[in-house]
């Protein structure tokens, strides 16, 4: 329906039905053809496939995505808008789903709709307020998820795909790297949203994968989120704490970092996914 993507139709179609974007929802409405078709294009798509949608907004992404796949389910937090979406997309491959993604069971809501297993992707457009959570939620629920397409604010994407030693990398950047393998789509301008919001978005397609690394995954990222606490310390004075915590003395801290070769001035965010998983495991030796 090209229309969802027509600045005036979706203009009018807001006014006519007394509804405008909910600021405290995060909600601007995508209105360019372009970018949903190199989406579209981006979520390869099968027509066994099924769809994991939420946000879908006015339907913009919801039924080009219907058109290539099984299945779409279509999750709306705003209860309007899921109101008006089951009237302008009446397709039996597209269940608008009214609720709140983050606390909702994907794997029951899915099921409920007839997913019995077939290929699944996640495509959402992401409320800013939300994104870190949902992303995690998305890598960490254990459905087998081909791919997570997700369009999130500019300054997210570069977060979540930042390289060590860079001012973006975090433990957003570890974890998307824990669990998938990520690269950019698209960069998205603030021009093509109605209303336009204060800051350029972008697409990033996860494709989820096993651990590249042996450390367990709970005390791995205790580590990892000690690094990154305070940013300017180094990494052995982040990580007093929690090796306090853990029952073991300053020294063996020194000499796990020793023998990782880590030197104990260096700081959390030059430390690569990998050495983070040596240093966990030489800890927990001493545990």
């Amino acid at each position: 329906m090209s229309q969802l993507t027509s600045p005036s139709y979706v203009a009018r179609l807001l006014r006519e039905r007394g509804l405008g974007a909910k600021k405290g929802l995060g909600q601007n409405f995508l209105v360019d053809q372009n970018i949903v078709r190199r989406i579209l294009e981006s979520a390869a798509l099968t027509g066994e496939s099924w769809v994991l949608e939420i946000g879908p907004g006015l339907g913009a992404l919801t039924s080009g995505l219907a058109a290539r796949a099984a299945h779409v389910v279509a999750v709306e937090i705003d209860g309007e808008l899921a109101a008006v979406l089951k009237e302008i997309l009446p397709n039996p491959k597209i269940t608008i789903v009214e609720g709140d993604a983050l606390g909702l069971d994907w794997q029951e809501l899915l099921a409920g709709a007839g997913w019995r297993g077939e290929s699944l992707s996640l495509v959402a457009n992401l409320p800013y307020y939300i994104t870190s959570p949902l992303i995690m939620k998305a890598l960490e629920c254990g459905l087998p998820f081909a791919s997570i397409l997700v369009m999130v604010q500019k300054e997210v994407a570069e977060r979540m795909l930042a390289a060590p030693g860079s001012k973006d990398y975090g433990v957003l950047s570890l974890a998307v790297q824990y669990y998938a393998a990520g690269s950019l789509v698209l960069k998205v301008p603030r021009t093509v949203f109605l209303p336009a919001p204060a800051v350029d978005s972008a697409v990033v397609k996860l494709e989820p994968r096993p651990p590249q690394v042996s450390a367990p995954r709970q005390e791995l990222f205790a580590v990892i989120r000690a690094a990154f606490q305070q940013r300017r310390k180094t990494v052995r004075n982040a990580l007093k704490a929690l090796v306090a915590e853990w029952g073991l003395k300053l020294e063996q801290l020194d000499e796990a970092l020793a023998s990782c070769g880590i030197e104990p001035t260096e700081r959390g965010e030059n430390l690569s996914l990998e050495e983070y998983s040596k240093l966990t495991e030489e800890l927990l030796k001493g545990v």
